[in-house]
């Protein structure tokens, strides 16, 4: 391989990158512009849920329940009601997610120890939203529950505390359980995938529609000369969206990034490596830039984004999708990404996925080197 022509191929494509400042923007720009939406938008934490409540005795114990509720942040009181055609209006417009109705003799079953109805009724149109509030609203009853019965054992003598299993929960790795230490991460491995991916998925096919290729084939170009030369400022440009996110995770988001950075950067290069692979492979199948563009979409920006576990857990999908999701390179650079940034693990862990992607590497850009054909078609 000479490595003045490569440096040729390389020049050319880099003006040619600057000719082009859409492109130019998009590369840059898109990135920023994910972070911000996704790092800000997508969350998974509900906190201050709307709640209506229909207390139908109005005593002071009910009134300590509702307390209760009002008082755990998770929970806001936004509305007090006096019959079910309110509340069905409050959930018809989306003004509340959860409505309590107290019965008219709370009170008489808190005295008689009998059990007391205390109707949830939950805005189930977001299934994971409802049963994350329905935990909440067990848990809050659970703990009123608890005094209740404390308190009925003192009244009648038993100065004993009731026996019970006290948990004590620590969570590793997510302390603050923050939908964004997990979400940024993620997001840097589709950052990556889109713009290594998409942008080379035009290259060589952009060259065959405006007639450029014929110019290339006319020189004593090699093939991994052409390769290496065209894939280079897509490199460049990646690795710098990726300190972008990098810096934007660490100072907007505050994401605590635990494992070695230098780790991370190197084997960022390495997924990087891999899309431009991808995306080049798919320019030399592709006929034209739209058929490039959408399958681009189809085969990397789709996959990383749904079966990357970037966002769903991969063990809760269908048996069939997880063993697709083998052949997703997002998949592995996910485990890396997550494990750094929020475990601090190496290499000693992580040595697998290193594997697969050095896999993934070699096989696309020996096909594409293969499958490139310097001849006018």
């Amino acid at each position: 391989m000479n490595l003045q022509r490569t440096l040729a191929v390389f020049r050319k494509e880099f003006i040619h990158i600057k000719r082009d400042p859409s492109s130019l923007v998009q590369a840059i720009l898109l990135p920023v512009m994910l972070l911000l939406l996704y790092g800000y938008a997508l969350t998974f934490d509900i906190t201050e849920v709307p709640v209506a409540v229909w207390d139908r005795e109005q005593s002071r114990a009910s009134r300590e329940l509702v307390n209760r509720f009002g008082a755990s942040r998770y929970f806001t009181v936004a509305y007090q009601v006096q019959g079910s055609e309110e509340i069905a209006r409050l959930l018809d417009r989306r003004r509340i997610w959860l409505a309590l109705v107290l019965p008219h003799d709370f009170s008489r079953y808190l005295e008689t120890g009998e059990p007391a109805p205390v109707q949830a009724i939950v805005d189930g149109t977001d299934a994971n939203t409802a049963n994350i509030i329905l935990g909440y609203v067990q848990g809050v009853l659970a703990e009123y529950s608890r005094e209740v019965a404390q308190n009925r054992l003192r009244a009648r003598g038993f100065d004993r505390p009731l026996v019970e299993l006290k948990s004590e929960v620590r969570v590793w790795f997510n302390e603050d359980l923050e939908s964004r230490n997990y979400i940024v991460p993620g997001l840097i491995v589709v950052i990556m995938t889109m713009v290594g991916s998409l942008l080379t998925a035009l290259t060589i096919v952009r060259e065959r529609e405006r007639g450029s290729m014929e110019g290339l084939i006319a020189t004593p170009l090699k093939k991994w000369e052409l390769i290496f030369g065209k894939l280079g400022p897509y490199f460049l440009i990646g690795m710098v969206d990726m300190f972008i996110a990098l810096g934007m995770g660490k100072f907007l988001f505050d994401v605590p990034l635990r494992g070695s950075v230098p780790l991370l950067i190197v084997l960022s290069a390495l997924f990087l490596v891999v899309m431009l692979g991808q995306g080049l492979l798919i320019s030399v199948l592709s006929i034209n830039q739209l058929q490039a563009y959408q399958m681009a979409t189809l085969f990397t920006f789709l996959p990383a984004f749904l079966l990357s576990g970037f966002v769903f857990a991969i063990k809760q999908m269908p048996p069939a999708l997880q063993l697709v999701s083998y052949l997703v390179p997002s998949r592995y650079f996910v485990t890396i990404s997550k494990g750094i940034y929020l475990k601090g693990v190496g290499l000693a862990l992580l040595w697998s996925e290193v594997l697969i992607l050095l896999a993934f590497a070699v096989f696309f850009l020996v096909t594409a080197q293969r499958r490139l054909v310097k001849k006018i078609r």
